[in-house]
Order: structure tokens, then C-alpha cells, then sequence
């Protein structure tokens, strides 16, 4: 089965993504993780991303359809893949298109107080990347780290404001391509406000009908 996710930041997509790529048996895969990756290991690819990036340049959409293509030649996509964070443009949705057949495109649903919410809430250990969360996973001493002890950190872009400005730049960007898989019969709308298991559990039903 091959599944595009669409969503806000703070819709939980990578956290259903880690559990329905178990349940199905695909690997999700995440441009944020193949650049990372790639850049890690010095290919020409990951090369020419660490050099746009260095620029402060966003990655142009025909590298990242390089990459993701590089990725779908990998043999554990042959039964299907999760993709999260590609397509977000409509040239890289017609690029997708001539690669594969997607069967499902799921837009995670969630109103703009919850996301502030979930990512405002938001806190990290600055040295592991470990990620807590004061409401729903909140360490077991306020303010500080289980494991190291270090103080924890709130991210700038979890800061209200810049959360309010990436839901902006979301919502315009994406519009066009929830649009775009509207009209082909392909776009899911989930209501991603449940806990991560009764979202994954909403997801299969409709995927599986």
C-alpha cells in the first residue's frame, strides 16, 4: 500500500507513521530523515543538499525527487512506503505521480489550539534530542532531564509565535495540494486529536474499507 500523509506541524504524522509502519509492514519514509542521511554518508546527492543548505537556500524540488526516487529503489518499499513531508508541491506531486500509484493520500485534521497546544508544550534535552512534553510526557522532575539531569530547552520554533507563522506558511503551501488530491478521489481526512493509537486505529478503517 503506498500512503502520502499530509498535515500540520504538531498532527502527530511521524508518531502514526512509526506505528502504522509496523502494523502494515512499509517503511515510512521522511525527506527530514533522507537528507539527514544522506548528508551523514557524503553522497552526490547529500553533497549538493549540505551545500544548499550551508547557503541558507531551500533544497529545489528536483533534488528532492532525486533523493526519493533513490529511496524507492530500496527493496523494502516493494510492498509500499509511508511518505511524510513529500510531495508539498504540486510539481513534486506530478513527479510521485510518474513514479508510482499512490493508493491513499491522509490529511491529518487538527484545530489550530491543539497544535499550539501539543507544540508549545513541547520541551528537549539539548545534548540526547530527547523530547518531553509537559501535558502528555512531562520527565519525572519539572524542568530537567530523566536520564542526564540537564536542563531542558523549548525550541524557538515551538515558541507561539513561530508556531503561528508555520501553520501559515503550511496552510498556504499545502492548500494547493490537498486540492490537487481532493479532485482525484485520493485525499483521507483523519481527525488526528485522539490519542496516537485511535487515530492509527481511524486511518486503517478508512484505508482498509
Amino acid at each position: 500500500m503506498n500512503l502520502v500523509f499530509l498535515g500540520p506541524p504538531g498532527a502527530g504524522k511521524g508518531t502514526i507513521a512509526a506505528l502504522a509502519k509496523n502494523t502494515l509492514g512499509i517503511p515510512h519514509i521522511s525527506t527530514g530523515d533522507l537528507f539527514r542521511e544522506a548528508i551523514k554518508n557524503g553522497t552526490e546527492l547529500g553533497k549538493q543538499v549540505k551545500s544548499i543548505l550551508s547557503s541558507g537556500e531551500l533544497v529545489p524540488d528536483s533534488v528532492t525527487v532525486a533523493m526519493v526516487q533513490e529511496r524507492f529503489a530500496c527493496a523494502d518499499t516493494g510492498k509500499g512506503f509511508i511518505l511524510d513531508g513529500f510531495p508539498r508541491t504540486i510539481f513534486q506531486a506530478q513527479a510521485l505521480e510518474s513514479m508510482k500509484t499512490i493508493d491513499h493520500v491522509v490529511n491529518f485534521l487538527l484545530d489550530r489550539d491543539m497544535i499550539v497546544k501539543r507544540l508549545s508544550g513541547r520541551r528537549m534535552c539539548k545534548s540526547t534530542g530527547r523530547i518531553y512534553h509537559i501535558v502528555y510526557n512531562p520527565p519525572k522532575k519539572a524542568g530537567f532531564d530523566d536520564e542526564t539531569g540537564e536542563a531542558l530547552i523549548q525550541r524557538e520554533d515551538d515558541m507561539e509565535e513561530a508556531i503561528l507563522n508555520r501553520l501559515h506558511v503550511y496552510e498556504r503551501q499545502t492548500e494547493p495540494l490537498i486540492q490537487y488530491y481532493k479532485e482525484k478521489g485520493l485525499l483521507r481526512d483523519i481527525d488526528a486529536s485522539g490519542a496516537p493509537e485511535s487515530v492509527l486505529a481511524s486511518m486503517l478503517k478508512v484505508i482498509q474499507a
